[in-house]
């Protein structure tokens, strides 16, 4: 499913094969949290832009319309009109970020749903139905996401918690696939690996949950409020006890640095809102740094945001004009500049993959990280 091209210091050239295509990494997962790409980019715009792998949210698809209904719709790809892959997340994420109230116990988590408020009872047998559902070909193990800071011996008891869950939800998964009605066969599961800020406490929960010999491994849990040099130490320190020919997905990150970063530590997976949340409020990547398009200096620029850019919008349109869409708060200002930013972020992963294959990425790294999150 998995192999390493090749290798430049820690960096991972490699590609990933599931039932809906064979994906080249590093990749960057473009975010469709409701099955769509906020900012009204269809699943063939993310065609025209680049993307790989579309990722959507297993919680927010239960709540609405019901995974139940997307099964009898023919599953997730049909449903949204997208061939390629997808990953879908637990739902752990959003269950403790949206949820004001809820208990924890050792079967799952009791909660309120932000929609309308009823009860909602997921844990790991529910996670995995629901994403059995969907027929995504990534599915996430269903974990705890333990804030930072957390004391110590909590975030100890959670990641024992953790590991018992990912065992609950390999056993489901398992169970689930051998039914004759399943709609995506090859569908796989990854393990996450959580542990907070405690460098200790991450490597023991790695270790345990690489024994369960999964398709593959996540870092959550990180790019939550914690200084940047932090995460990066985790992640090395995590690489000697993270499987070498399995992928590595570092979940929710992030800027174009953080990437880049990453990639440099061994990390084949990305996802972010980012690129898509910045770009509805006029921040938007170049090639030389980020900018805001609704600033005055725009207003009479007739170049593109990115004269280096060759997304449908570079090739079509004017800063000014862009600009000008923004203050007459017009929809296709958000499309516009979702557009971009998002062919800015695969056109990345695209460099970063080249520069791998040419055994120049020490090179693009010295050249790129810092300047992509410079602001012009």
């Amino acid at each position: 499913m998995f192999k390493v091209i090749k290798q430049e210091g820690r960096a991972r050239r490699g590609e990933f094969t599931c039932p809906h295509g064979t994906v080249q990494t590093p990749v960057f997962m473009n975010v469709g949290t409701q099955a769509a790409i906020k900012g009204g980019l269809s699943a063939k715009d993310l065609r025209s832009i680049g993307c790989q792998v579309e990722l959507s949210n297993t919680y927010h698809l239960h709540v609405r319309p019901g995974d139940d209904v997307i099964r009898q719709m023919g599953g997730l790809h049909k449903f949204m009109g997208w061939d390629g892959p997808i990953l879908t997340d637990s739902g752990g994420f959003q269950v403790f970020s949206l949820a004001g109230l809820r208990k924890i116990t050792e079967e799952g988590v009791r909660f309120a749903a932000h929609t309308d408020g009823h009860r909602i009872f997921m844990g790991p047998e529910e996670s995995m139905k629901i994403q059995w559902n969907l027929g995504s070909d990534i599915a996430m193990a269903f974990d705890e996401c333990i804030e930072n800071p957390s004391p110590y011996d909590y975030v100890k008891a959670s990641i024992a918690r953790t590991v018992r869950w990912l065992e609950r939800c390999k056993k489901e998964l398992h169970r689930l696939q051998q039914q004759e009605d399943t709609i995506n066969p090859g569908q796989v599961l990854f393990g996450i690996n959580q542990g907070g800020t405690y460098t200790d406490l991450r490597i023991e929960h790695m270790k345990q949950i690489a024994q369960l010999d999964l398709p593959g491994y996540a870092i959550g849990g990180l790019a939550v409020g914690e200084p940047t040099d932090v995460m990066y130490e985790i992640i090395e320190e995590l690489d000697p006890y993270m499987p070498a020919d399995k992928p590595r997905y570092l979940m929710g990150v992030g800027t174009p640095s953080n990437i880049i970063e990453a990639v440099a530590r061994g990390v084949d997976f990305f996802d972010c809102v980012m690129p898509a949340r910045n770009a509805r409020h006029g921040h938007l990547f170049t090639s030389q740094g980020i900018i805001n398009i609704k600033n005055a200096k725009y207003q009479l620029d007739d170049g593109p945001i990115d004269p280096q850019c060759q997304c449908p919008v570079c090739q079509g349109y004017s800063r000014a004009y862009l600009r000008h869409l923004f203050k007459a708060e017009e929809m296709l200002a958000m499309r516009f500049a979702v557009t971009h930013n998002l062919y800015f972020y695969n056109h990345l992963m695209q460099q970063i993959r080249d520069a791998l294959d040419q055994g120049t990425f020490e090179a693009f790294r010295r050249e790129n990280s810092e300047k992509l999150g410079k602001r012009i």
